[in-house]
């Protein structure tokens, strides 16, 4: 799934790309991934709407429209939203490999702009949604009101960090760096990357851990995911931005998916873990 990077990597683009512009027309094969209305009525209710911003809470995409509505995306386990210019369709028909016959094969719904462009959204196992509404409503569902502060945001202090972990003092810190309802936006490999460049390892628990090293894993959450957006996200899986292209990010994980290979500072065998359910990775040397 999308982690912060990757969502905040395609909020960028799509406000690069198609802020502005309009929707002309509407298409899907995929029904049910649209809550709450028939296919009918959310082209008729969403065309001739003008696109006047993308914007991101944690791993959650809306897409504000003039007229007071706003376009809720969630990608899922395997979405990708691709922006395709006319004459980019015409070339994706010519060419083949992995990427365009995974992606291009499963394009559920599309978008058409008055500018000739097509949002597209392809979703492998149809797990992804979206939702249409007032943007007064969408702020104030229940699953994006329960949401815990996001990494990135300012109000994200080490003090607000504090907070919440004193209120989960006896939990595993792997565990609540991914719990949404208290920090949105990290997931599996994030939480691997921030915990090793702090020295941690995810199984402390946080009362066993000094403000010192609180310190540390806060500071790494800020870098890590800085720096994993400025490297357009991670493509250790399928994850492409709006154009297609793989993030950079993978190119310099530290720990995440690099089980039995050494660690990059000490050359110690890096070891996968579960916790929470999920796979973390970790240098038993670098991390205590």
């Amino acid at each position: 799934m999308p982690e912060l990077p990757e969502v905040e990597t395609v909020v960028s683009d799509l406000n690069k790309k198609i802020k502005g512009d309009m929707i002309a027309s509407f298409w899907s094969e995929w029904g049910k991934a649209i809550k709450g209305k028939s296919i009918e009525t959310f082209k008729k209710e969403i065309k001739n709407r003008k696109i006047l911003g993308a914007r991101r809470i944690g791993k959650n995409i809306f897409i504000d429209l003039s007229g007071g509505k706003t376009l809720y995306i969630h990608l899922k386990m395997t979405g990708h939203l691709l922006v395709k210019k006319k004459e980019e369709r015409s070339k994706n028909k010519e060419k083949s490999d992995y990427f365009s016959d995974r992606v291009n094969q499963y394009i559920r719904h599309k978008f058409f702009l008055k500018s000739g462009r097509t949002l597209e959204f392809s979703d492998l196992r149809k797990f992804g949604k979206i939702v249409l509404d007032s943007t007064e409503k969408i702020n104030n569902l229940k699953e994006i009101k329960a949401l815990g502060v996001d990494a990135l945001d300012p109000k994200f202090t080490f003090q607000k960090f504090q907070e919440i972990l004193r209120k989960k003092s006896s939990a595993k810190i792997g565990i609540i760096l991914m719990d949404q309802d208290l920090i949105a936006g990290i997931g599996n490999i994030y939480r691997s990357e921030i915990l090793y460049d702090a020295g941690i390892l995810p199984e402390r628990i946080i009362k066993s851990i000094s403000e010192k090293d609180l310190r540390k894993i806060y500071d790494a959450t800020k870098k890590i995911l800085k720096k994993a957006i400025k490297m357009r996200g991670t493509s250790d899986s399928d994850y492409r931005d709006t154009s297609g292209a793989p993030g950079n990010f993978q190119k310099i994980l530290a720990v995440y998916n690099r089980e039995k290979r050494g660690c990059k500072r000490c050359d110690t065998i890096i070891q996968r873990k579960v916790l929470g359910q999920r796979s973390v990775f970790i240098c038993s040397k670098c991390q205590k």
